[in-house]
């Protein structure tokens, strides 16, 4: 295993040193040399600062650092740049970005993120505790830090899918202990926190218990009484909001107000205007991120993304900057150790030269230069997975187009109808809810067929982590296929089994198998061709390329997907989130249709 890198020193054994290096008693290791300090704890920027930095912590900052420059300092010129705080990402996902901690680790420290607070559900879903514990160690080693929330919802619906492990208060209460657990992950079943479900009062229990931070998830627009419920049961942010009434709601609650600009989901602009015309306290906002796929994360950006968008929105740059920084160390408990630049704290920075389009120069984390002008400076050694955090996908049998034929409900004669009517799950582009549709569509032979010119096609979910063979169909609109074609894929929020879908039974036997044979990822076959794969062999999530290998993939895939017809932004994150049983309206999973309103199954013929 190649060398990694070591935890920042923690400040008990280094605080003298901090106080020597201010007072001029002993020399730095780093003066950073006239730069503008973007101070989030005042709200200013503050021209002719330096700073001071020591074991890997600031020690000064202010008008002359020269008393704390000595042989061994290395001095950096800011140029009378920009100071600004190491980005911080309040809520994420590692395993959607398809690469591990440490590719996506190398993916977002060019864009200013030193910081990011990661809830490793995915793995938890297929691998258990023995997941979350291979993602928690990687993570430890990077870097920058990389602090995990110990996922709450194993499975995310019990009763209504059927995950590959169950993670209950006992293992929740175990991970707790861990030294780099922040807090409890998303606490989706939000039904079952209203109803003071055991399973989720243990977990909140010991989550409260340790002195960590509860992560909330309420997916409902619903702001009556099963919402107070759920504040009074102990999540203390979220995500899932969409509109600025839910941001304020929240805020007005005691929750931090999470606005996420993923890949796929585009909640800020409407939540911020909570700030901007509803003049909402914005030390209650934070920006995050939640999912985004390595085309994103090597093309666009990351934290640096989200909060150029939060500017754009109207938002005073130092505002915006407050809401990636200092009010999430502070929700999290971590004001003394991160986000901001102030002594004491680790000196995770940037230096920027144009503040209002967040342009980043140089990325420094625990006082190393990171990466400069979008590069890398620095080597991260890959992390080798065992063997049994691969080989995940068992489906029990060879799959074939019979597998996923619908029969057509019969009348009381015995015989097929001639049409029937669906329900039909709808996607909703750029945000995670979907629709519940109903369509009519023709039975030929016993068999509902799909309608394609009407964009409505068949969805299947095929059982991955036990080999049944067993596999949901019902139908899907809204990708806009035109093509025969099938894609699948094994990331599946949350139970994460496999989801097809295709306007052909044959394309999607052929693309359930052959994630069969490569361990998991995703795949696009047409008329018997694969137009594009990304292999992911680790839990069916994560690929063990680097990103950029990884994105180039995921550019053939997107398309692969628009040469079918489909045109819908980020159309695989919509795809992966198919099964998503926590979030209305309609979803699939291994027991069925469920209708995410009432938390039932429901019958795909209405």
């Amino acid at each position: 295993m190649p060398a990694r890198f070591a935890p920042p020193k923690p400040w008990t054994e280094c605080a003298r040193d901090l106080v020597n290096v201010a007072m001029g008693r002993k020399a730095a290791d780093l003066v950073v040399r006239n730069g503008k300090w973007v101070n989030v704890h005042s709200g200013e920027v503050i021209p002719a600062t330096d700073l001071a930095i020591i074991d890997g912590r600031f020690a000064y900052c202010g008008p002359d650092a020269s008393h704390c420059i000595g042989d061994g300092t290395k001095v950096v010129d800011a140029r009378g740049r920009y100071l600004v705080p190491g980005l911080c990402d309040a809520h994420m996902h590692i395993e959607s970005g398809m690469v591990t901690v440490t590719e996506f680790t190398r993916a977002v420290v060019p864009h200013g993120t030193t910081s990011m607070f990661v809830d490793p559900h995915e793995i938890a879903n297929v691998l258990g505790l023995p997941g979350v514990r291979m993602m928690h160690d990687e993570a430890e080693a990077m870097p920058v830090n990389v602090f995990v929330q110990m996922p709450s919802c194993v499975p995310s619906a019990p009763g209504l899918e059927h995950a590959g492990a169950s993670l209950g208060p006992q293992e929740i209460g175990e991970a707790m202990a861990w030294p780099n657990i922040i807090g409890l992950g998303e606490v989706m079943n939000f039904p079952g926190v209203a109803a003071n479900d055991q399973t989720m009062v243990g977990a909140i229990e010991a989550t409260v218990k340790a002195g960590k931070t509860v992560g909330g998830h309420y997916a409902s627009p619903d702001l009556g009484l099963p919402f107070h419920g759920y504040v009074a049961g102990g999540p203390e942010d979220d995500h899932e909001g969409t509109r600025a009434e839910d941001a304020i709601a929240r805020i007005r609650q005691g929750m931090k107000a999470m606005l996420r600009l993923g890949s796929a989901w585009y909640d800020v602009a409407e939540q911020i205007k909570a700030v901007t015309e509803h003049r909402i306290d914005s030390r209650n906002i934070i920006l995050c991120t939640d999912d985004s796929h390595s085309g994103t994360l090597v093309k666009e950006g990351h934290m640096d993304r989200v909060v150029r968008h939060a500017i754009q929105q109207g938002v005073p740059p130092v505002t915006a900057i407050q809401m990636a920084t200092l009010n999430t160390a502070q929700h999290f408990k971590l004001e003394r150790e991160l986000g901001s630049i102030t002594p004491g704290r680790r000196a995770d920075f940037l230096i920027v030269s144009n503040l209002a389009e967040l342009k980043i120069d140089e990325v420094y984390g625990r006082g190393a230069q990171l990466a400069k002008d979008g590069k890398l400076t620095v080597e991260i050694p890959p992390y080798d997975y065992p063997a049994e955090a691969k080989n995940t996908v068992k489906l029990g049998k060879e799959l074939l187009p019979d597998d996923f034929v619908i029969p057509a409900p019969k009348d009381k004669s015995g015989k097929s109808k001639a049409d029937v009517d669906v329900r039909v799950i709808g996607v909703i582009e750029n945000q995670a809810p979907t629709r519940a549709l109903e369509a009519r569509l023709p039975v030929e032979g016993g068999i509902v067929e799909m309608d394609r010119p009407n964009d409505v096609c068949q969805i299947a979910l095929v059982e991955r982590h036990r080999g049944t063979g067993t596999v949901a169909n019902a139908f899907v609109s809204g990708f806009g296929y035109t093509q025969d074609c099938a894609m699948a894929s094994t990331v599946a929020h949350d139970s994460h089994h496999m989801i097809v879908v295709g306007t052909n039974r044959e394309d999607m036997a052929i693309a359930a198998n052959r994630l069969g044979e490569v361990g998991g990822g995703v795949v696009m076959i047409s008329k018997g061709e694969e137009l594009a794969l990304i292999e992911m062999p680790i839990a069916g999530l994560m690929s063990d390329e680097r990103a950029e290998i990884v994105a180039a993939k995921a550019d053939i895939l997107g398309a692969a997907m628009r040469e079918m017809g489909c045109t819908l932004n980020n159309a695989y994150m919509q795809h992966s989130l198919l099964a998503l049983v926590v979030i209305p309206e309609l979803r699939i999973s291994d027991v069925g249709l469920v209708d995410v309103r009432t938390f039932e199954k429901v019958d795909v013929f209405v």
